[in-house]
């Protein structure tokens, strides 16, 4: 692949080979904006879609990465964090935040560290897609590797029950 031409993809793509990820970047053809979108285009469950998703917890950045095959449960999330509540970021939040635009929002690349759940979900399948810092871009890999560069911890976010989170910290990067 010829190297990405933005700067936000380009960082994505030198950050995962500096951890050694294995995964490189692909651009789409199209958008994917949506893990419907993403799955449909790279032929995969939209189970294997890591959709990262920004909260704003009391004005700061949470971010959840969650199967794309089902929504967060906010008031479980925010029950796990043991604060009253979550809110879904504005779009001008997240760019703050992260850099990058919603729908490409790539779990690393991002100005500073962001706490981060990763949905134990992910864990069914043996490689997930996770978007590279623009919505034409994603880049494969696994839920342990998902885990690993984001310093993220393994948390139920979907409906029902949800479980404490592991020992790691959310706010560890």
């Amino acid at each position: 692949m010829t190297p990405p031409e933005r700067p936000r993809v380009a960082e994505v793509a030198r950050l995962l080979r500096a951890a050694g990820a294995v995964g490189e970047v692909r651009t789409l053809p199209d958008s994917a904006r949506t893990a419907a979108a993403a799955a449909a285009q790279l032929g995969v469950d939209v189970g294997a879609i890591a959709n990262s998703l920004v909260f704003d917890v009391d004005g700061n950045p949470l971010l959840v990465l969650t199967s794309g095959a089902h929504r967060v449960d906010e008031a479980g999330v925010a029950g796990l964090l043991g604060v009253p509540c979550i809110a879904r970021a504005t779009p001008e939040f997240v760019r703050r935040h992260t850099g990058q635009a919603i729908g490409g929002v790539a779990p690393i690349g991002h100005p500073e560290p962001i706490g981060t759940l990763v949905d134990v979900e992910l864990a069914r399948h043996a490689q997930v897609w996770a978007a590279a810092g623009h919505p034409h871009t994603v880049f494969p890999t696994t839920y342990d590797e998902l885990l690993a560069l984001t310093g993220g911890t393994p948390a139920e976010v979907g409906p029902g029950p949800a479980a404490a989170p592991a020992a790691a910290e959310t706010g560890a990067r």
